[in-house]
């Protein structure tokens, strides 16, 4: 696993019986006394006894084991937040590994999707090379993984809602797996809603024919970003607007990508936490404490529910070329090729991921984390940049779909069937 937070101490366990010898221990009421011990030579053991005594230590060896490998479960279900399901295998498919070249990607044709939004659509807006749609990630160790079935998928969702609930980041997951599963059932019918396609906070597409229900809302920040007479009012300690997500039986957060944000694109006035309002403060402290309220809410809300919760890893930009080892002046305009991913990244991890895995660590409710971050760090050539319909100068913040959230979704899924 890839620098996890230490769990928990484990809970400490029953006191040792007491020590006293015979003659000193208290009876309880009314029992028979205990019979001496048999001095040595005054019995023969018979051997039924033999094979009773053989039987009973081989039951205690084997109770022993269980409880140590319950104990090992336990923990590592607080070093990564995980579900009983995904502690089955040892496999760590983040912490490292490399993208290799494989022909059979891309796992479906972009143009073909309904789904994809200008700002993600890469193909459609001109970009000439395809290198950057045809790359695997490959676990170091090698990890089996299984192939994204989509069909496996809408027939285990039958009945449920599926909810990303984030800023465009999580939207590129979410618009990525409505292709995937598109891919997999393209003669599906589907109802969109809005129909405008609008998200005004949340929009939905529903899979009719596997009665499946996708959605995805927009927050930027999951704490609540209040109107008021003074101005717009970010509230660290409050989260009002979760009542959205409740009866969803999947829910995938992210959160970061909004919080360093300052000048015209910052959208809050005032950040409030208690009664104390201030104009600004240390944004990464801000990011700690809205995701322990956030924390805070799941586990008052959705620790006795069987509601799978995930939360996705920060997602790496590349605007600074000495991140990646070139000249401090490139971006990722023209990049082509991922890095290697012999070794660490050479611009270091994201401070406020160890902030994430701490308060997950912390928290009642198992949750996932999806540690994409390593693996996206290495996809300097995964961006739109220009190649976004105009939307942004030189994007390179989101992914181009096809093309990476397409990965995120493939470990999703081993996530959700146990696999990893």
């Amino acid at each position: 696993m890839k620098n996890q937070p230490a769990p928990p101490p484990d809970a400490p366990g029953e006191a040792a019986a007491g020590g006293r010898g015979a003659g000193g221990a208290h009876e309880p009421p009314g029992a028979k006394p205990t019979a001496p011990l048999p001095r040595a030579g005054m019995m023969r053991q018979r051997p039924a006894a033999l094979w009773a005594g053989a039987l009973v230590a081989v039951l205690a060896l084997l109770a022993a084991c269980t409880a140590a490998a319950a104990v090992t479960i336990t923990r590592r279900q607080h070093q990564r937040g995980a579900s009983a399901a995904s502690v089955r295998s040892s496999c760590d498919a983040f912490a490292a590994g490399r993208w290799v070249a494989d022909a059979s990607y891309p796992l479906y044709d972009s143009s073909r999707c309904p789904f994809i939004r200008d700002e993600f659509a890469c193909a459609r807006f001109g970009r000439p090379d395809t290198a950057y749609l045809k790359y695997r990630w490959q676990p170091d160790p090698p990890c089996a993984q299984p192939r994204f079935d989509g069909l496996a998928l809408l027939r285990m969702w039958g009945g449920k809602t599926v909810m990303f609930v984030g800023d465009s980041l999580a939207l590129n997951q979410y618009e990525s797996l409505l292709c995937l599963l598109h891919a997999a059932a393209p003669g599906a019918r589907t109802t969109v809603s809005p129909a405008s396609g609008k998200i005004d906070p949340s929009y939905t597409v529903r899979f009719e024919d596997y009665n499946v229900t996708v959605v995805y809302y927009l927050t930027h920040y999951l704490v609540d970003l209040v109107p008021e007479k003074a101005g717009r009012v970010l509230k660290l300690d409050a989260i009002d607007q979760a009542s959205n997500w409740l009866g969803a039986d999947v829910l995938v957060f992210d959160s970061w990508h909004w919080w360093p944000r300052t000048g015209p694109t910052q959208p809050w006035d005032f950040i409030q936490e208690g009664s104390t309002v201030v104009r600004d403060m240390d944004r990464t402290r801000a990011f700690a404490r809205a995701l322990r309220t956030w924390a805070t809410w799941v586990d008052a809300n959705l620790l006795h529910t069987d509601t799978k919760v995930f939360f996705q890893g920060i997602s790496p930009s590349h605007y600074r070329g000495q991140d990646w080892g070139a000249s401090p002046k490139k971006t990722c305009m023209g990049e082509t090729r991922p890095l290697n991913g012999t070794g660490p990244y050479p611009g270091g991890p994201i401070p406020q991921q160890a902030i994430l895995r701490s308060v997950l660590a912390g928290m009642a409710k198992p949750v996932y984390l999806l540690d994409f971050t390593y693996l996206s760090q290495l996809r300097k050539d995964a961006h739109p940049t220009k190649y976004d319909g105009g939307i942004f100068a030189g994007d390179c913040t989101h992914w181009c779909v096809a093309g990476l959230p397409d990965t995120w979704n493939v470990l999703f899924y081993a996530a959700l069937t146990g696999q990893i």
